[in-house]
């Protein structure tokens, strides 16, 4: 474990962030200072919990190092690989926070985008709310390459076709919870590799959370751990899994969902817009 054991702390914790790290070790250091010293800032409590998945590299000695500098940052270790999904819900499940965000290990999405976030949970107007490249108000500062976008609408076809069409992009790793929330529909979730994301939602639809999808800033990292063929394949068999386990859950249910016509755009504004689907990329 990092500097500090599950229960060690007594302390309410505002914030978990949890990172899911295979092979991180060059990217890994950058991003977890920016987000020490975004919280910092902030003077946000919080703890940032890296699930080493099974590196090969000095992922873990190298998180373990840093947590002399970084107080807040716990790391999870173990010796297989096991895939991001069954990372993140390690990582969710151990977290102590009353709000938990998910973010890549690259900070593709920059980590002050917590912001844009977190309105739609401290108001009450959702349970999650979940960062999305695809809206109208989305920027992207540097797309990916063309066959990853052509993979991500085709998977975003299947995703609508098999699972749910609330939304134009869930494949987004920037996404926050309540903390019982999180806990809630990770404990229930069983997809251990890429197609996490689409369980997850449809298990909060099921369950009847609301969901607010939010465009944010975006930026294309190298260095994507996401094979072509292996992991679409996986991910298209993963898709199979959760129609049978969970069911469509493409039917408007009472509680109704916030991406389904408008979205509120900013803090403190009472502007609301009308959503343009737009692409999606794969990741």
């Amino acid at each position: 474990m990092g500097k500090y054991a599950l229960g060690e702390i007594a302390m309410h914790i505002e914030l978990s962030i949890v990172i899911a790290a295979f092979n991180e070790e060059v990217r890994l250091p950058m991003t977890l200072r920016k987000i020490h010293g975004y919280v910092t800032s902030r003077k946000l409590t919080s703890e940032i919990i890296v699930v080493d998945d099974g590196s090969s590299d000095g992922t873990a000695g190298l998180t373990e190092a840093l947590s002399g500098d970084i107080p807040e940052l716990r790391l999870i270790s173990y010796p297989q690989n096991r895939g991001k999904g069954h990372a993140l819900r390690t990582g969710v499940l151990a977290s102590r926070g009353g709000l938990v965000l998910l973010t890549d290990a690259d900070l593709s999405t920059p980590i002050e985008e917590l912001e844009r976030l977190r309105p739609f949970i401290d108001n009450g107007s959702c349970h999650v709310a979940i960062g999305s490249r695809a809206l109208a108000m989305s920027r992207i500062t540097k797309r990916q390459p063309w066959w990853r976008q052509g993979m991500g609408k085709i998977f975003n076809r299947f995703v609508k076709a098999l699972v749910i069409n609330d939304y134009s992009d869930t494949q987004c790793g920037f996404k926050l919870f309540t903390g019982e929330t999180a806990r809630s529909l990770f404990s229930k979730a069983h997809i251990d590799r890429f197609a996490y994301d689409v369980e997850i939602l449809a298990l909060a639809k099921k369950n009847g959370y609301r969901v607010a999808e939010v465009p944010i800033e975006w930026i294309n990292a190298p260095g994507s751990k996401v094979h072509p063929v292996e992991d679409s394949l996986q991910m298209l068999k993963d898709l199979c899994r959760i129609r049978l386990t969970i069911g469509a859950q493409n039917k408007t249910t009472d509680h109704g969902n916030l991406r389904n016509k408008t979205v509120i755009l900013k803090t403190g504004l009472s502007d609301v817009l009308d959503i343009k689907k737009g692409s999606v990329d794969f990741d």
